[in-house]
């Protein structure tokens, strides 16, 4: 028997849930869907929120000859392969162009994109590519100018109790026990905007009941995942919660539980790149300013991956790991660049001084632009107070250092500088 995740797949747009900012009424796709004129494009966004439900509604709609690759099992081969047919379709038919969709496309190494460059230039396929990763970085260039790139979100609360009512509702199977929603919290939580894995979830607790009538509550729901935690996730899914597991124990300073998550990663194959722009990200929001090393250490980590390959780069991947889980923590530079960008949605845009303009031009300098300035390299200690910010926010403090060694020695040297600002 079909999980219910694939037997209550929408085959239509009026039956897809979620994404309305694409698919809901005059959204870019739904107009683009009913005009019955596509473009390729890329659908971006984490397991279970529709992609490739999404790009089959597409065919359906438009009629068209569809055809599948998994970039997990494809080769260049198998890629034109399809592309003959494509063309082969297309001369038979004399009608529009075949959809070609592309699940993890991300996973397509650069020469399996380079085959499908001239297919979608000249238009023998219409591309559809379905990816958990940011495209900027998994897509090469020239495939992604060619490519719209749509971000698909996590469904929102409303949208998967809508899609559990319809579960417990449409479905034959669970509609031969009397499904109760008594709680929802742990259902929702343990799904985190996934429609595949809630339906696993709901499945899997209906299952595990044998009475006529089955409470969903958030008891039931947590017992049922830790005798079975897998269940909910067979797919691979777990791979977001095993991340996040990483990322808290390296933020959490325990390097015992990074390594060990990161082994878990290793281990169900995880795309060893994945992992080290985590750590990029990791050193810079992190650990930030209280060492500045360790972003030096985890940009370090990301090239001398692609140089070395696996299955030793997980010998760099656990270096990095263990420095930055051992390595003193802050964040104030990840909170300064959001403090600052909420000043500057509250203010807009303020005009910049004027004797920090430059003026290259003699009615610039007519102007006032740049009189003033004070050169900073003028003055001891190469410093002089002036004013930086915008007239208005003088005052503002967006930066704050953080109680560890390297940020005091910082504040304590502002402090000397701007007498009573730090």
């Amino acid at each position: 028997m079909q999980p219910l995740a694939e037997r209550l797949r929408p085959k239509t747009l009026d039956e897809y849930i979620g994404q309305k900012h694409l698919v809901g009424e005059h959204a870019v796709l739904r107009q683009m869907i009913e005009s019955g004129r596509i473009a390729s494009f890329i659908l971006w966004g984490p397991p279970g929120v529709g992609k490739t439900t999404l790009a089959r509604i597409i065919a359906n709609k438009l009629d068209r000859p569809f055809y599948t690759l998994s970039a997990v099992t494809s080769g260049v081969k198998d890629v034109r392969e399809v592309i003959d047919k494509a063309k082969q379709t297309r001369f038979f038919n004399q009608g529009a162009n075949p959809i070609l969709f592309i699940d993890e496309i991300h996973r397509f190494s650069k020469s399996q994109q380079d085959s499908l460059l001239g297919a979608v230039e000249n238009g023998t396929v219409t591309l559809i590519g379905a990816t958990t990763e940011n495209p900027s970085f998994e897509v090469i260039t020239p495939l992604l100018s060619r490519c719209q790139v749509y971000v698909l979100k996590p469904l929102e609360r409303e949208d998967l109790l809508e899609l559990a009512e319809r579960a417990i509702k449409t479905d034959v199977e669970l509609g031969k026990r009397h499904i109760v929603l008594d709680e929802t919290e742990a259902l929702l939580r343990f799904a985190g905007g996934d429609a595949r894995k809630l339906l696993n979830i709901l499945e899997l607790v209906a299952s595990a009941d044998e009475g006529d009538t089955v409470h969903i509550t958030n008891e039931v729901v947590t017992e049922r995942l830790q005798q079975n935690p897998m269940a909910y996730d067979k797919n691979g899914e777990v791979h977001y919660d095993i991340i996040s597991a990483f990322i808290k124990s390296v933020r959490g300073s325990d390097p015992d539980a990074a390594i060990y998550w990161l082994a878990r990663m290793v281990a169900g194959g995880e795309d060893p790149k994945f992992i080290a722009r985590r750590l990029v990200i990791l050193a810079a929001e992190d650990i930030g300013l209280a060492n500045p090393n360790a972003l030096l250490l985890a940009n370090a980590c990301f090239d001398a991956l692609q140089k070395i390959g696996w299955p030793e780069g997980r010998i760099i991947l656990a270096e990095t790991t263990v420095y930055l889980a051992t390595s003193a923590k802050s964040n104030s530079a990840y909170m300064a660049i959001d403090e600052a960008l909420a000043l500057v949605n509250r203010t807009g845009n303020l005009p910049v001084p004027l004797h920090l303009r430059n003026a290259p031009t003699k009615l610039m300098k007519d102007l006032g632009y740049h009189k003033g300035y004070k050169y900073a390299h003028d003055f001891e200690s190469n410093f002089v107070e002036q004013q930086f910010l915008p007239d208005g926010l003088t005052n503002e403090r967006l930066w704050h250092a953080q109680d560890n060694p390297a940020e005091r020695v910082m504040a304590e040297r502002l402090r000397a500088l701007w007498k009573g600002r730090y």
